[in-house]
């Protein structure tokens, strides 16, 4: 029987008080529901936002032959500017529909974008919803706008590299300066995420480690990447210089999420940079020279393991 079905029978059986409450007491059906369940609107809420806004964007792009071009800009507009009304008035589904309108402004962008042919690089897309984003980021203060801003805040710096790297994805030593600049945006905006900053931007701890994601990735993949180029040594190690300053820099404030995200990062740019110097123009049965590399890279993950619960251990000292 289910628990519904079990707590009205006895509501019917059971008219006496005293009588009722010790039936529910011994069926488990006399306590409220977990605290737990509280949290579950604040998660599952955004979560509807995102399903909607990625699901209007996506109704709109099935359509696009069908409907007009005046229908689509109405639609796209009129639910981006209701959201945003919505968030303003409706304090409870501020986070879900101020990401609504986040996600429509995107969608915008591509609308006009496709529609009217504006011949703008696709970094200018980004870089542009970045900017119109920044503002609803700060009014709602809230990670669930944020983690999505420092997406699209990467997403631009990466194809502004391929832009001005000659549209192609592989490194060259010419193009160091596009690297660094990307990356110095890339370290600029998670030090702006970061606890000195929170005061003014309202953020939580999961969009500075999502700053800290969208770095390691941009730093160790063109690190990595260098491995194969023809003048692959400098990019490759100021790539693992800046893992190690970002990893320093971040140890002292002890977020473990973080520094296991750096640790990573190191351990797979070491990795690749002993592979290529083991393997490489190396003649003769490759076994001896295979055992040696996983033994090295155990003892680097095994380090690295190390020094996450010994900061750990020290956090929970402090």
């Amino acid at each position: 029987m289910h628990a519904a079905d079990l707590r009205t029978g006895i509501l019917q059986l059971a008219p006496d008080r005293d009588r009722r409450e010790a039936l529910l007491a011994l069926a488990e059906l006399d306590g409220r529901p977990p605290a737990s369940l509280a949290s579950w609107p604040q998660v599952l809420a955004p979560l509807a936002g995102l399903l909607f806004g990625l699901g209007l964007v996506m109704w709109v792009a099935a359509n696009w032959g069908d409907w007009p071009r005046a229908g689509r800009f109405a639609l796209l507009q009129a639910t981006g500017v209701l959201a945003i009304l919505g968030a303003w008035r409706l304090p409870q589904a501020r986070t879900a529909l101020g990401l609504v309108a986040f996600l429509l402004q995107g969608g915008l962008l591509a609308f006009f974008g496709q529609t009217y042919q504006t011949g703008a690089d696709p970094w200018q897309l980004f870089a542009l919803w970045a900017v119109l984003g920044l503002p609803l980021a700060l009014a709602l203060r809230s990670d669930w706008i944020w983690v999505p801003w420092t997406l699209v805040m990467a997403l631009g710096a990466q194809l502004w590299v391929h832009t001005y790297s000659g549209h192609r994805w592989g490194l060259e030593a010419s193009t160091l300066a596009v690297q660094v600049m990307a990356s110095g945006v890339l370290l600029t905006l998670w030090l702006g995420l970061g606890p000195a900053a929170r005061r003014w931007t309202g953020c939580g701890p999961w969009s500075e480690r999502a700053g800290c994601l969208w770095l390691a990735l941009h730093v160790g993949g063109w690190g990595l990447l260098a491995l194969f180029s023809q003048d692959w040594a400098l990019l490759y190690w100021v790539a693992g210089l800046v893992l190690v300053g970002a990893f320093a820099l971040q140890w002292r404030a002890g977020d473990l999420v973080q520094l296991a995200i750096l640790a990573l990062a190191w351990d797979t740019w070491a990795t690749f940079g002993l592979a290529r110097a083991l393997f490489d123009g190396a003649q003769g049965d490759p076994f001896g020279r295979l055992l040696l590399l996983g033994l090295i890279v155990t003892g680097l993950l095994a380090a690295s393991v190390q020094w996450l619960m010994r900061r750990a251990r020290a956090g929970v000292a402090a």
